[in-house]
């Protein structure tokens, strides 16, 4: 790893770019500067670079990891900080460029609610076949709406190199492919056979990109995802069950329902098994999978 001033220093030095012309509030300079330290840490450890050196792909690979345990207003505090430095510093972005907004996982994961295997079937029922084909991948795998795009066969993609438990996917039979999930993680998952075929009948001759919140993504399958099925989701369930928590809450069912299977059906102790079902469901930290278990 190459010698970096501080993080303290690397961000007073881009404060120090901006003061005056773009950034004029003190109250400004005080937060853009703490969350441009945040971000200086990230680069220098998981990135391997300095903080002026990185990329608007990897400005959002660090809002997506920090979302997983922070607020939105955090994570808007760091994206118009990264942002400034972009437009105005490093001239990574053109001056009215901007970057996507990136949603808080951890906000979503506290304003949603899990739906029972019962009430998602009854949901289902009310989409289209595509968005109901996508609502039951995401049961199967716990999957983020974005990642039903990024759908690809284990073989085509090898995972992250991240630890994992023995119980990983213990007792779940099926095909593995893997995702790209938030902060750059590419993780296994695994589909039962029947669905696994289906999407296979489903795959494009040629991939494909496609824009998604500001967000470009390759595609290799013929399948709904984004907000475009998250919307498809919120209304089958309002018009299914009077009530939406929105698609998110599939992943919280995943959580839940994964969480019995392994405790009740295998024997597992609390926090193997959560350390388990976090690593399945990509997340960083068991704290966040915490939340999915309300």
């Amino acid at each position: 790893m190459g010698k970096f001033a501080s993080p303290a220093k690397q961000a007073a030095s881009v404060l120090k770019a901006l003061q005056g012309d773009k950034i004029q509030s003190v109250g400004s300079v005080r937060n853009y500067e703490e969350a441009l330290k945040h971000i200086a840490e990230y680069a220098k450890n998981e990135l391997r670079c300095s903080l002026r050196d990185m990329t608007p792909s990897q400005a959002i690979l660090y809002l997506e990891y920090r979302g997983q345990d922070h607020g939105q207003s955090s994570l808007n505090m760091s994206k118009q900080a990264l942002q400034h430095m972009m437009q105005s510093v490093t001239h990574q972005l053109a001056p009215n460029e901007k970057l996507p907004t990136i949603t808080s996982e951890r906000d979503e994961a506290l304003n949603s609610r899990a739906y029972s295997s019962e009430h998602l079937k009854m949901v289902m029922d009310c989409q289209r076949e595509n968005n109901a084909f996508s609502t039951a991948i995401s049961e199967a795998a716990g999957l983020r709406a974005h990642e039903l795009f990024t759908i690809r066969p284990l073989a085509a993609r090898a995972p992250s190199d991240r630890p994992a438990l023995e119980t990983k996917f213990l007792g779940r039979e099926g095909h593995a492919y893997t995702v790209h999930g938030k902060g750059g993680l590419i993780r296994e998952i695994r589909l039962p056979n029947e669905l696994a075929e289906r999407l296979e009948e489903k795959r494009l001759p040629e991939p494909r990109t496609i824009t998604d919140r500001g967000v470009n993504y390759q595609q290799f399958y013929d399948l709904n995802g984004g907000n475009r099925w998250s919307s498809s989701f919120s209304t089958a369930s309002n018009r299914a069950l009077g009530w939406s928590t929105g698609a998110h809450g599939v992943r919280h069912s995943y959580a839940q329902s994964r969480m019995r299977e392994l405790q009740v059906s295998h024997g597992l102790d609390r926090h193997t098994a959560l350390e388990t079902v976090s690593q399945e469901m990509g997340h960083f930290r068991p704290s966040i999978t915490e939340v999915y278990l309300r």
